[in-house]
């Protein structure tokens, strides 16, 4: 079980994304990796005991995504189900199960029961998770939020449930990212 204080959270979170993904997946990792770096730059807007636990979520949002954890099909969940069994903090796996508005995808995949079984947290350590994924491009550049709605729509189809969630969830990923811009503009013109 990976201890809970310090950097060694992310440190132990980078090496077991990079373990599952790097190889199988180097675009998902490729993201993953700009999405951690993503948060590393604004986690300055959250309280210094909060900052590892965003990295540390972002560097395994996506972990899901690997063949061998994959069970219900809902990225999510199946990382998150993953982080639990090997003990990380339930804070972690509430963020990574939740990530970027999962409940309405798994509303429409039937999973909604099981994702509850995972705490979502709102607030600002979750909009900054929201914010890093949704301002992160597959490839691990900045892009602004509408980009990545616009790429998320093109690169999975119309019928695909992430983009059919959309409808429901959009104002929520925006609002998400819209709270963090406006703390990083505070944190940095003051």
């Amino acid at each position: 079980m990976p201890e809970t204080s310090g950097t060694w959270l992310s440190d132990w979170a980078r090496n077991t994304a990079r373990r599952l993904l790097s190889a199988e997946l180097p675009r998902r990792w490729a993201h993953t990796a700009g999405v951690a770096r993503r948060a590393g730059q604004v986690a300055r807007v959250l309280p210094v005991e909060q900052r590892d636990v965003l990295v540390a979520a972002a560097w395994v949002h996506d972990i899901g995504y690997a063949s061998v954890l994959v069970d219900t099909g809902l990225h999510s969940l199946d990382g998150a189900r993953f982080l639990q069994r090997a003990g990380m903090p339930d804070r972690i796996c509430g963020l990574v199960a939740h990530h970027s508005g999962a409940s309405a995808v798994a509303a429409l995949t039937g999973l909604a029961g099981d994702l509850a079984s995972f705490d979502d947290e709102r607030g600002r350590l979750r909009d900054a998770l929201w914010y890093a994924d949704m301002t992160t491009s597959p490839d691990g550049h900045p892009i602004t939020v509408q980009e990545r709605i616009a790429e998320i729509r093109g690169r999975r189809g119309p019928d695909d449930p992430v983009v059919r969630a959309l409808a429901i969830n959009i104002d929520d990923r925006l609002a998400s990212v819209r709270r963090i811009h406006r703390l990083l503009r505070r944190t940095y013109s003051g």
